[in-house]
């Protein structure tokens, strides 16, 4: 990535050479009508994701349905209300699966650059984060903090080591953002490892080296690196090219 890089972001031309950049070219003077084009595709892999996802509740209502058909009333009320309830939970243990499998099959790979807003280049940024998002908006929630919000994130391209707690959902770019062993984050925390700024989109890698702590409701962006044993407040703020410098351990 090329820090010093100018762009021209009210330019309908591109760059690029070939059909990248006449493909490109149109985006940037069909905004509007481009990015719909492009983006649409999302709902079709929501649909699938979503559907998948279901699927196991609905074979089971289906099933209970089926058995209490001749019950009384309340029996079989109490018993659909049971399989609806128990086939929510079998979808958000499905979706924790079918998002990363989706997110590894599509051949767009996120990696840290800069950008017009308008640019081929930030489309595996949108497709990774929206997927991110339909597990984050529907379920993750419910499992943070636990083993299963871990895993998830991992499967989506985090790097977590060891002993780490994230108490938070409020996170984008997971597969560009690296926690070291025993980091602690702290519920509500903000992390994503994007920026923008003067039309521009800046994807960095966010670092979180061992031990940190990052307090309550604290937001950190890309481009930013927070030492080991370090401690970020509650309702800290770290924007772009921060450097938290490593803590000396103290002796016991």
């Amino acid at each position: 990535m090329k820090n010093n890089e100018q762009f021209d972001v009210l330019s309908t031309k591109s760059e690029k050479a070939g059909i990248a950049g006449l493909l490109e070219s149109q985006l940037r003077r069909f905004r509007t009508l481009g990015f719909v084009l492009l983006l649409s595709p999302i709902a079709l892999i929501y649909v699938l994701c979503m559907g998948l996802a279901f699927s196991p509740g609905v074979m089971l209502f289906q099933w209970v349905q089926e058995t209490t058909s001749h019950s009384h009333i309340v029996i079989k009320g109490i018993s659909l209300g049971l399989s609806m309830a128990l086939g929510w939970v079998m979808y958000g243990l499905s979706i924790i699966f079918i998002v990363p499998t989706m997110n590894k099959l599509l051949p767009l790979k996120l990696a840290p650059h800069r950008a017009s807003w308008y640019s081929l280049s930030v489309v595996p940024w949108y497709y990774h984060n929206a997927l991110t998002y339909l597990v984050r908006y529907t379920f993750l929630d419910f499992i943070t903090p636990t083993p299963l919000n871990i895993l998830f994130f991992k499967m989506m391209g985090m790097k977590i080591g060891k002993g780490s707690m994230i108490n938070t959902s409020n996170i984008s770019d997971p597969c560009l953002i690296e926690i070291g062993d025993y980091v602690t984050i702290g519920g509500s925390a903000t992390m994503m490892a994007h920026y923008g700024m003067k039309g521009i989109l800046i994807i960095d890698k966010l670092v979180i080296k061992d031990k940190a702590t990052i307090g309550l409701k604290a937001s950190l962006f890309g481009d930013v690196i927070v030492g080991s044993g370090a401690t970020v407040r509650p309702n800290d703020v770290l924007l772009p090219k921060t450097r938290v410098p490593d803590r000396e351990q103290e002796a016991a």
